[in-house]
């Protein structure tokens, strides 16, 4: 199959005109003239048009006319920050032509064009084998994502019961990239659906329909991952909440005993002030030395006010005794 590279837009318009064949359009981040010259050439729909030129829109299928539309997710795990950084991707499908405008680094369109390049018996399928490998690149950078996925989320199974105290904050993180990684992936197996429900219709080649449905069972693997690691995320936060109550309950144990250690203490040092005092007490009245006391005369006034402190002092030791004071 002959292959020309055309440099600029009008080059390609020119050669698609006078050689047949087919026109792959490569566009990172186009300005909106560059891409309504395109869809002005292509008949491109005003919606798919705007759609492309807005961006941030979810994955989705749509057809228009024999122009399919098609928005994905690319992702990609950076390794520095430990973090999934989300791309996008528009893909415009025609009889004769493939249009693929990226809004990020991510899906590597070039190694794509390589494969195809290397691949002409699949080139030449036509547009909708530039589909099938876009696809299939878009599918096969998810993986090195689920590898980074999985190895924070080992890392955050450590840091549980290691008391880290930052561990809550990196499961809300990672819990937030799952839940982004699943609204990227999702939409493809209904997207590959709607695609297989064409096959006769548009007449896709057998072979590509194999291809098609391979790159199915390679997103069902990946949506099942990423449905694990969402389950995975969220039982780790009710373990991380458990972990945190005990803790807390754990010390406001702590705290109680030491609260009643404490009244422990307060009410034996209160009981035993108490037998003291009763004594200091009689023996400050006959301290006072008064002249005008019954007792001073009585010759038993000072073995009975001795007797008296001790009564007093059994007395009150039997009580607190009894309560628990002592």
């Amino acid at each position: 199959m002959r292959q020309t590279r055309a440099v600029t837009l009008d080059q390609t318009f020119e050669v698609l005109r006078d050689g047949g064949g087919f026109a792959w359009i490569g566009m990172y981040r186009p300005t909106e003239d560059e891409l309504r010259a395109v869809a002005n050439e292509f008949g491109l729909h005003e919606l798919a048009v705007e759609d492309a030129l807005v961006g941030h829109q979810r994955p989705k299928l749509e057809r228009y006319g024999e122009t399919l539309f098609l928005v994905l997710r690319p992702a990609r795990y950076l390794d520095a920050p430990e973090e999934v950084e989300f791309g996008e991707v528009h893909l415009f499908i025609g009889p004769n032509f493939a249009i693929t405008v990226r809004h990020a680094e991510s899906p590597d369109l070039g190694r794509v064009r390589k494969r195809l390049e290397q691949n002409p018996a699949l080139l030449a399928l036509g547009p909708q084998a530039i589909l099938y490998a876009v696809l299939d690149q878009v599918v096969d950078e998810y993986q090195p994502v689920i590898a980074g996925l999985e190895n924070d989320i080992d890392e955050i199974e450590d840091q549980l019961f290691q008391g880290d105290p930052a561990v809550s904050r990196r499961i809300y993180e990672l819990a937030t990239e799952a839940m982004g990684f699943q609204r990227a992936t999702h939409p493809l197996v209904e997207m590959l659906g709607q695609l297989e429900s064409g096959y006769e219709k548009y007449h896709v080649d057998v072979e590509l329909q194999r291809d098609f449905r391979d790159v199915l069972d390679h997103t069902l693997q990946i949506v099942a991952r990423a449905d694990s690691f969402r389950a995975i995320l969220q039982n780790a936060l009710t373990v991380q909440s458990t972990l945190v109550t005990q803790a807390q309950n754990d010390e406001i144990r702590n705290m109680t005993q030491a609260s009643i250690d404490q009244g422990d203490q307060v009410k034996k040092i209160s009981g035993w002030a108490a037998i003291l005092f009763a004594p200091t007490l009689i023996g400050a009245i006959y301290g006072m030395n008064f002249r005008f006391m019954p007792e001073l005369d009585w010759p038993l006034g000072y073995p009975f006010a001795l007797g008296l402190m001790a009564v007093s002092g059994v007395v009150l030791y039997v009580v607190f005794k009894r309560r628990g004071w002592l």
